[in-house]
């Protein structure tokens, strides 16, 4: 007999426990309209993923429970139908990270994760206890396993449901994106699940939540580990997958692959899903940045833009004595092709009175970068003074290179409620700038092609105080990302003055990062919450 599998690739709130209980009514019910036999939801599903210290709270189980029992109530509208539903369960004093299948009003049997990440962004093992033991249930049939994301990225928990009887292995997910994440989703399910001769159903959670985006690119896979069927990159979706004696129909159109779209598309996508759920679910009602006329603030209101539309963003130019010409002319084009509000605030007159104001103290003693930070500090105070008084919230515009150096100022560009593109290299910013212009210009060229500079005094450009971006952001990523020595970053070619400076740079800057507003995670570490280095350390390598 066939039955035809739902994957609800649903975003999720974490906390709003009524809300994603709608959706999941929501999802369910448009399944059932396509007679679908199972509908399968993401990871926590009803409680959004991660709760974090959430799920140290009695009363968060409480509604949680509550709620399970009321959907198991609602969904029995539909009969036949076998909904998943993942939800955090305690049971005398232990918590669990479970999947519940819910059957004509009642709950049909639940299956507790046996693999718990506890590296990078994950520390599950804060919160849940494993179990080794499979739940499978029969729909028409053909017998469905369960097992919960990290499970199938190791080959005991596929293996104990097949043991168990599974012909299909459905696996709620709360896998968060990163760059060459679903190339690393496709080979761990293929070592790990199709392996074992068994087909899987992948469905994923799609969203913001603080620093993760959640993508979606759900999808399935035969016994061979062939892709059957993908769901879309960073937006919900509904798909009806159907399966004959446990092997899955092929589909009338084949399947789009996340892997199709560029680097550059899938970040970008990211970005703006990331910009757009960060803002709405906080319930703020609107954006504001500091315009520069820069390559890294022209790319933040490009994503906050497409993420919000142009009525909620509102952009600040600050001219100094050190602001160019073409830096005004380059943000003025830029917010007339978005249709954005513009202002304009020079801050002559404010850096005249700190420095009078500072005139004795600073007697005698040469302009450095005191004074290029105070200019800094001023921009900061009055975007926050903008914010207070409106409620926008403060998108920064720094970048995952200058945050890795310190070329940042504290409580000045650093100030703000949301850092955009805390995780893009310099030189991935470029590229995200041309790929957005390939799909209408509005980004000046000129913002493109001059050198950068933060005009903070005469004739300044980055490159007076850093090595070249590619160099800079090419032994970054070694360091930072992939954990490499120094001696293994001049083995590839790097020159010694050049990894030990950046290096050093990194090190002593962690006081500042550790300052810094949250942002959008979109490679395999990014500087947060998977980023755990001390301030304080005499380590040298």
């Amino acid at each position: 007999m066939i039955v035809k599998v739902a994957i609800a690739q649903m975003n999720s709130t974490v906390g709003d426990i009524a809300g994603n209980a709608a959706r999941i009514v929501e999802f369910s019910r448009r399944a059932a309209e396509q007679r679908a036999d199972i509908v399968v939801t993401p990871e926590l599903s009803l409680v959004g993923y991660p709760p974090e210290d959430l799920l140290l709270r009695q009363a968060f189980y409480a509604k949680t429970d509550n709620a399970l029992q009321g959907l198991a109530v609602t969904l029995a509208a539909w009969p036949g139908l076998f909904v998943l539903i993942g939800h955090p369960a305690r049971e005398n004093g232990v918590s669990y990270n479970a999947v519940s299948v819910l059957h004509e009003g009642a709950v049909l049997g639940t299956y507790y994760k046996g693999e718990l990440p506890n590296d990078a962004v994950f520390d599950e093992k804060r919160y849940f206890t494993p179990s080794a033991i499979p739940f499978v249930f029969e729909v028409k049939g053909t017998r469905f396993g369960i097992n919960i994301c990290e499970d199938t990225w190791w080959p005991d928990a596929p293996i104990r449901a097949r043991d168990a009887g599974a012909e299909v292995l459905l696996v709620p997910n709360g896998s968060p994106f990163h760059i060459d994440k679903q190339q690393l989703r496709y080979k761990k399910m293929r070592d790990n699940v199709t392996a074992q001769g068994l087909p899987l159903v992948f469905a994923n959670l799609v969203g913001g939540q603080d620093e993760l985006i959640f993508d979606g690119n759900s999808f399935v896979l035969d016994a061979d580990g062939a892709v059957v069927a993908q769901l879309p990159h960073a937006q919900e979706a509904l798909q009806i997958i159907a399966f004959e004696g446990g092997r899955p129909l092929p589909q009338q159109t084949p399947p789009l692959s996340s892997t199709e779209l560029s680097t550059e598309a899938q970040v970008y996508q990211a970005l703006v899903l990331g910009v757009h759920d960060y803002i709405t679910k906080n319930g703020f009602p609107g954006v504001l940045l500091g315009l520069s006329g820069g390559v890294d603030s022209a790319l933040t209101l490009a994503i906050a833009v497409d993420a919000l539309g142009p009525n909620k963003v509102r952009a600040v130019m600050m001219p100094s004595r050190y602001t160019a010409s073409i830096s005004l002319d380059d943000s003025r084009d830029m917010v007339q092709r978005l249709g954005v509000r513009y202002d304009e605030i020079a801050i002559g007159d404010c850096f005249d009175a700190f420095r009078n104001t500072l005139a004795a103290e600073f007697a005698g003693l040469p302009e450095d970068a005191t004074e290029e930070n105070i200019q800094a500090r001023i921009r900061g105070t009055l975007l926050m003074a903008l914010s207070n008084k409106h409620g926008s919230i403060v998108l920064t515009t720094g970048n995952k290179s200058e945050m890795a150096v310190g070329y940042c100022t504290l409580y000045g560009d650093m100030a703000g409620g949301f850092a955009v593109i805390k995780d893009i290299a310099k030189t991935l910013v470029y590229r995200l700038c041309a790929y957005r212009n390939s799909i209408g210009d509005i980004i000046p060229a000129r913002i493109l092609t001059r050198a950068p500079s933060a005009e903070l005094r005469p004739d300044q450009t980055d490159q007076d105080s850093l090595p070249p971006y590619e160099v800079l952001d090419a032994i970054m990523q070694r360091y930072m990302e992939e954990n490499q020595s120094l001696a293994e970053i001049e083995a590839a070619g790097f020159a010694h003055a050049d990894v030990e400076r950046i290096t050093h740079l990194i090190k002593i800057n962690e006081y500042k990062r550790r300052q810094a507003p949250i942002g959008i995670r979109i490679t395999h570490r990014g500087f947060g919450r998977d980023w755990r280095y001390p301030i304080t350390s005499r380590f040298r390598e």
